[in-house]
């Protein structure tokens, strides 16, 4: 999944233009406005039992059906997880920070995939987590600079530093 990030624009040294740090300031605050959104459920007895539990986004783009899986004792079937929920978006996070990394010494990742699984089990406290395992494809590079760049995405990616430390992950350079 290749996901584009924004390029910043150099002020145009128009008079009138505001400062870059302050367009800059804007387009933060607009990206933060943009991507908050509320993700909203419901489950009525009737379709729960049929299939599992619906959830939308706010701005109407996402609106399925979750599934508890089989291994946890659920349905499982055609429904969506939130395990794959989590390993998508870690997969187009992760992307990004990638293309980020290499983008600053212009190192060229075009074909460059991630592919992230993601599994839950039960834990040494009696609860459940879960296991990620990341394979990152970064075809045309030599092992030792892909490692290197996924290292770097790594400590950048958003998700890989909420989950640092409380979920396992295996983190694979093909």
């Amino acid at each position: 999944m290749l996901v584009r990030l924004p390029r910043a624009r150099p002020n145009s040294g128009r008079a009138g233009d505001a400062p870059v740090r302050h367009r800059r300031k804007a387009r933060t605050e607009r990206a933060r406005r943009s991507h908050d959104s509320a993700l909203h459920g419901r489950s009525d007895r009737h379709r729960r039992r049929k299939r599992g539990h619906t959830w939308w986004s706010s701005d109407g783009v996402l609106d399925l059906d979750l599934a508890v899986p089989k291994e946890l004792g659920g349905p499982g079937g055609a429904a969506t997880s939130s395990e794959q929920l989590f390993a998508t978006g870690y997969s187009a996070c992760f992307h990004s920070a990638l293309q980020l990394v290499a983008r600053r010494p212009k190192v060229d990742i075009s074909g460059s995939s991630v592919t992230t699984g993601v599994s839950i089990g039960p834990d040494a406290h009696g609860g459940y987590g879960l296991n990620v395992s990341m394979t990152v494809s970064l075809p045309g590079l030599g092992h030792e600079q892909a490692q290197q760049l996924v290292e770097q995405a790594d400590r950048t990616c958003p998700y890989s530093n909420a989950v640092r430390g409380n979920v396992d992950i295996d983190l694979q350079v093909a």
